[in-house]
């Protein structure tokens, strides 16, 4: 027997003591566990609070972890995210299997109403603005091999199907060699998606990767508040989709999530995106709701012809195109150059989630969904205590403890060399001012001084 007065303890982590106040005061936990209560039924084993389900999703951006595996260990093995998540001493961590129970269970549109919950936090530290957007895409990497595609009709495997072009070709009996060989030489090589899938997750799309490489993928969408640099909407789309149509819904979800946070209509003004967005469709569809855009054009290499398209395409195409060479366009271009593709370095690359382990859209989804709520509450908090990850306070810190240092070393050499104490801080604070260390000091203390 072991009192738990002898169990190992911790103080916690200051960033997760500040992201747990900042919970507390939203009554995060008595809003989720009321969407989810007609989802749970009473008796049976106790299942885990919806609280902690989301914490340790959480968790899994801040530490920058993609699988749940990997984010149930660190749960298990750190004291700082035990008492994050409110565990007792005596309490078990949950387990991963878990977690994907719970992730099945939750709906889509509950992950939604939980997003715009953050978004109303957002708006009550007066974050959101929600009248100039930015959009763009990238793209998660799925979780399905390409060497297993079948085909859509049929299932027959890329194997078999090579292995008939070579018999077609003149090569009896070939061996798996020889088949790859002549994969590698034939000439009009194609792997469309209307003729191939992943057995595994029919959903993923073959694409060309961010590393040049092909494989199965999905398409990533943000619309970033580019004053306040907060996801309004994060959806995850078929890759093999075109930007210029999946915008029209992403600029619906991003009004709906406005419109749901704030309790009021707030409308959307201005829509900044780059030229893989240019379709004059678009922007005549954006343009009859009253919203500016700010597409970059794509470089024509000849002539457009205007006499066989609607009535007023040529004109929002033009518009467009004034709009955006005026300074305030270049602006706001590189706005979204900066602050849209931040939230992408932050979500998936240090946030882990260009890598998905689910498979299926609609999990992927709502996995990546509340990967992206973290980071807007990463955003809330670099603006409340300076600090957006635990890392920035870890740096933070080691800045702090530098500068306390050198200012030791300063007053210890001054003191050193006879000056008062009054004389320290006008000298020190008019040396911050100057380029670089010079005293104004008799000759003979200049001499003993040394900076």
């Amino acid at each position: 027997m072991v009192p738990t007065s002898a169990l190992p303890r911790s103080p916690g982590h200051p960033f997760y003591a500040a992201l747990n106040k900042l919970l507390a005061e939203a009554k995060f936990d008595a809003y989720v566990e009321g969407l989810c209560e007609p989802l749970y039924r009473e008796g049976g084993r106790p299942s885990i609070p919806p609280g902690v389900y989301f914490r340790m999703l959480f968790i899994g951006y801040f530490e920058g972890i993609d699988s749940q595996r990997g984010i149930a260990w660190r749960c298990s093995d750190s004291l700082s995210l035990r008492s994050f998540l409110g565990l007792k001493p005596t309490e078990s961590t949950p387990d991963h299997s878990s977690l994907t129970i719970i992730r099945q269970r939750l709906p889509k549109e509950l992950i939604e109403q939980v997003f715009s919950f953050v978004l109303t936090m957002a708006f009550e530290k007066k974050l959101l603005k929600g009248k100039s957007i930015g959009v763009d895409a990238t793209t998660l990497e799925a979780n399905a091999a390409m060497k297993s595609i079948v085909r859509r009709e049929g299932g027959g495997t890329w194997k078999a199907y090579l292995t008939q072009l070579a018999k077609e070709a003149g090569i009896e009996d070939p061996t798996d060699d020889q088949l790859r060989q002549f994969d590698r030489k034939r000439k009009g090589k194609k792997t469309s998606n209307d003729d191939w899938q992943s057995p595994s997750d029919p959903d993923a799309r073959i694409t060309k990767m961010k590393d040049g490489t092909t494989g199965f993928a999905y398409k990533a969408e943000h619309a970033v508040d580019l004053d306040t640099e907060i996801v309004v909407a994060a959806d995850v789309k078929p890759a093999d989709q075109a930007d210029g149509e999946t915008v029209k819904d992403t600029v619906v979800d991003a009004q709906g999530n406005l419109n749901d946070a704030t309790k009021q209509e707030c409308r959307i003004t201005e829509v900044v995106a780059d030229k893989g967005y240019h379709k004059t469709e678009t922007l005549v569809w954006l343009g009859d709701r009253g919203i500016r855009t700010y597409v970059a054009p794509r470089r024509d290499t000849r002539k457009r012809r205007w006499d066989d398209k609607p009535e007023g395409w040529q004109e929002a195409h033009r518009e467009n195109q004034r709009r955006t060479g005026r300074d305030k366009g270049k602006q706001l271009q590189r706005k979204r150059a900066e602050r849209v593709e931040r939230s992408f370095a932050h979500v998936c690359t240090t946030g882990g989630a260009r890598r998905t382990w689910v498979r299926g859209i609609v999990e992927v989804s709502k996995r990546y969904l509340v990967t992206v709520m973290a980071h807007n509450l990463g955003v809330i908090l670099r603006t409340l205590i300076g600090v957006g990850k635990p890392r920035e306070w870890a740096s933070m810190r080691g800045f702090l403890a530098t500068c306390a240092a050198l200012w030791l070393a300063i007053l210890a050499d001054l003191v050193a060399a006879g000056h008062r104490v009054a004389e320290l801080a006008s000298d020190f604070a008019d040396q911050l001012l100057r380029p670089r260390w010079h005293f104004s000091t008799s000759p003979e203390a200049a001499s003993s001084t040394a900076c």
